[in-house]
């Protein structure tokens, strides 16, 4: 029997991966524990009894569940291919119901259609990894301090001091505790980033920047796999969020550029407020951003237009490998 290649579409639970693949245009359905060891038995297996040489697995992204998937694909030396869900979903058309095992068939014949536009996801090294889960605490102990600091607030105008007396000060302790914490991971965050010297080189790079702080460098190096995943501007740009686009059809409906709502929401708050603090900071910027702003420009355009020229930044310093360098004077 000759070897060939078997592609296979996965969805992804929190305790099983529901696997789909045809053989000799029959479709197959098995149902595969969602633990490291099971997938690497059942992937082996399959090989074995089908003749097959190389194996090419289609999943969505689900986040913390796809890593047992991508520990094992590692290991054996498979191709694996995230898809977006919601370019999947709009890929489907009028659909009614759903279901673990119809959405592995569904993943799998988009892989068909589609297989010439998609490109091998990076498998995220461990330190990315860890570097993932340490940020992901951070976010939840600054969303804690948030739901101990706005009840505080409220009741400091609406109630006697001498009845929210005890409320405040356990209050207060635990958000100092909080604070506490903060600082640790922090610190742990930062001593991750130099267990890699790739990814401290681009943390450098990155931070080079004016206006670009550890948050904004921590999380671009996350969603881009360390720029293995996108490392072009335009793209990233509209990644972010921050690219205006056009909208019209005929002569009768038209409106301005504006920027899409297909984006990283968490990505474009976190560059928004880079942006926000680099026109304040002595710099191109700033007096772009007055220039712009007394030309009568729309102050939130030009601030768009100021996180563009960030993204433009970071992505030639890293592209460049070199450190941004403020007022550079050319020869």
């Amino acid at each position: 029997m000759e070897k060939k290649k078997l592609k296979i579409g996965i969805d992804i639970s929190k305790l099983t991966l529901d696997v789909c693949y045809f053989v000799d245009n029959e479709k197959c359905h098995q149902q595969v524990k969602n633990k490291p060891s099971s997938i690497k038995s059942f992937l082996l297996k399959l090989k074995k009894r089908h003749n097959v040489i190389d194996l090419e697995l289609f999943m969505e992204n689900t986040g913390l569940y796809n890593w047992a998937i991508y520990q094992v694909g590692k290991e054996l030396d498979i191709l694996i291919y995230v898809i977006n869900p919601l370019h999947l979903k709009r890929s489907i058309g009028l659909t009614r119901g759903k279901d673990d095992k119809i959405d592995a068939v569904r993943i799998l014949l988009f892989s068909e259609r589609f297989y010439d536009t998609l490109k091998p996801y990076p498998i995220p090294s461990k330190v990315i990894q860890k570097i993932k889960l340490m940020f992901a605490l951070r976010s939840r102990i600054i969303d804690a301090k948030k739901l101990f600091k706005a009840p505080i607030t409220e009741v400091k105008s609406m109630v006697e001091k001498e009845n929210y007396k005890e409320v405040l000060s356990i209050s207060n302790k635990i958000i100092k505790q909080l604070d506490s914490q903060l600082k640790a991971v922090e610190k742990e965050l930062d001593l991750m980033i130099q267990e890699d010297e790739c990814i401290y080189e681009n943390f450098q790079y990155i931070t080079s920047v004016q206006g670009v702080g550890k948050v904004l460098a921590c999380y671009l190096i996350l969603k881009t796999n360390n720029f293995t995943l996108l490392n072009d501007p335009k793209k990233l740009a509209c990644y972010a969020g921050v690219v205006p686009f056009d909208y019209q059809s005929g002569t009768s409906i038209y409106r301005k550029p504006r920027v899409s709502f297909l984006a990283d929401k968490k990505l474009k708050k976190i560059l928004h407020m880079a942006a926000l603090r680099v026109v304040r900071l002595d710099g191109d910027l700033k007096k772009y951003y007055i220039k712009k702003v007394i030309e009568g420009k729309n102050k939130m355009s030009v601030i768009n237009a100021v996180r563009n020229k960030l993204i433009a930044r970071i992505c030639s310093v890293v592209n460049n490998k070199r450190i941004y360098q403020i007022n550079l004077q050319l020869s």
